[in-house]
């Protein structure tokens, strides 16, 4: 498609949060929080001209590398959320979005998140194919206190699990959808963590893609205030989930 009449470097976009994304506490869930940031990011790029489908001319699309969520509150069923994003830096083949949420005006969370141009058919990264010089940077506007990092994994980690890739875990890219690792990590954590909000922040890093039919380990390593979780294939680690915990 091309480039929107409406198009602008920043984006706003609205979404009222249904029953099916919440906990039964009624609040959103982490995975649907990371949903709507998602969406938000690929209604920008789709203004922008740079969507998955104008970029599968090319045998291209976005994936996600790395991303760090920082919570103040979540919003529960019925609230309608206001997204914002913006680009911080977009050269070749790596771009760092961020994105914050806001409920009547207040800020409820922030992501910064670090993406990669991958080519479809070889699976590897490549250089955009597309125009990307009409979206102004804005490399200064932060969405996070904190900068996304590469998370710390340690070797003696607890064996939680072991799975296989179904269908029903991939997405259009045909590789399992960054939100289903953090689905998987998460059903390992103390439901009542989950459902008080006692996450402070996580982060996501994404090292190998995982495809169907793939056999997996899920691994965790705790300390007192921080959660390590690990996802690996043949002993070769494809994912690592940090949860920070509130104090």
């Amino acid at each position: 498609m091309p480039i929107a009449p409406n198009f602008s470097s920043e984006l706003s976009k609205e979404w009222e949060i249904n029953f099916t994304q919440c906990t039964p506490s009624g609040y959103l869930k982490y995975t649907d929080l990371c949903n709507l940031l998602q969406l938000t990011a690929a209604a920008h790029s789709e203004i922008g001209g740079i969507s998955f489908t104008d970029m599968q001319e090319f045998n291209q699309a976005w994936v996600l590398s790395r991303m760090r969520v920082e919570i103040n509150a979540l919003p529960k069923s019925g609230d309608t959320v206001v997204v914002k994003t913006w680009i911080n830096s977009l050269e070749n083949s790596r771009s760092v979005r961020a994105l914050e949420m806001y409920v009547k005006g207040q800020k409820v969370a922030g992501c910064e998140s670090f993406w990669a141009v991958f080519n479809t058919k070889i699976r590897r990264p490549e250089a955009l194919a597309l125009p990307f010089d009409h979206f102004i940077l804005y490399p200064e506007k932060k969405a996070t206190k904190e900068s996304f990092s590469k998370i710390n994994i340690k070797s003696d980690s607890k064996v939680l699990s072991n799975k296989i890739v179904f269908l029903s875990d991939l997405d259009i890219v045909n590789h399992v959808n960054n939100v289903k690792y953090l689905e998987w990590c998460l059903d390992y954590v103390d439901p009542s963590l989950i459902l008080t909000q006692k996450i402070e922040s996580f982060e996501m890093n994404f090292m190998k893609e995982l495809s169907l039919q793939d056999e997996i380990k899920i691994q965790e390593n705790n300390t007192e205030n921080r959660s390590v979780f690990t996802i690996s294939k043949d002993e070769k680690n494809c994912f690592a989930l940090e949860l920070n915990w509130k104090k």
